[in-house]
């Protein structure tokens, strides 16, 4: 195996943060889609406490993930080696690029919902707990409940991205054995 052309320590950062906002804006956006509303007025404090680490960790994930393309357009990704095949190739870059446009629309589509709805990131679901941020929109229940749809869908869209690119690691790690996980470690 010859050795593999590395992403910058940079890189690998914006890699890593990513990948845990992403980890907890989804795991929290399920609660949210699996139990948010069985929670009633008694446990208000618990489903705002979701709905802030939700929207708190998306709104993060969408400036991380704009930086993090500022950052790729002037460094780009290291070359893929020579040995991996087309077919890997353009399924590499087909999930690359559908996780960077999720990772964009998903958090704009999430907070312009929010404002849809009428809830603004504010008081007990201030951005990151204690930062109100304005709304910026009349509440619009029709808009709403397409832009929520559309959300959720897209959550799910971005695991099963997440599936394949974890599942592509496995895969160079553990049957091709070409040093492809050393790129991003």
């Amino acid at each position: 195996m010859q050795p593999v052309a590395e992403y910058s320590s940079v890189a690998k950062w914006f890699h890593w943060i990513t990948a845990g906002l992403l980890g907890i804006a989804l795991i929290f956006g399920f609660l949210l889609g699996a139990v948010g509303d069985q929670l009633k007025d008694e446990a208000e404090a618990t489903k705002y406490g979701i709905y802030t680490i939700h929207e708190s960790a998306g709104l993060t994930l969408f400036v991380v993930a704009v930086a993090r393309l500022l950052w790729r357009w002037r460094h780009p990704a290291p070359p893929l080696p020579e040995t991996i095949p087309a077919a890997l190739r353009l399924a590499s870059a087909v999930v690359h690029y559908a996780l960077y446009a999720g990772l964009i629309l998903q958090p704009i589509l999430g907070f312009v919902a929010t404002n849809a709805w009428g809830f603004p990131m504010a008081g007990a679901t201030a951005y990151l707990g204690f930062i109100d941020l304005p709304k910026f929109m009349a509440a619009n229940v029709p808009l709403a409940e397409v832009l929520g749809k559309a959300h959720a869908l897209l959550g799910w869209a971005l695991a099963v991205l997440v599936v394949l690119h974890v599942g592509a690691v496995i895969f160079h790690q553990a049957i091709r054995r070409d040093g492809m996980l050393l790129r991003m470690v």
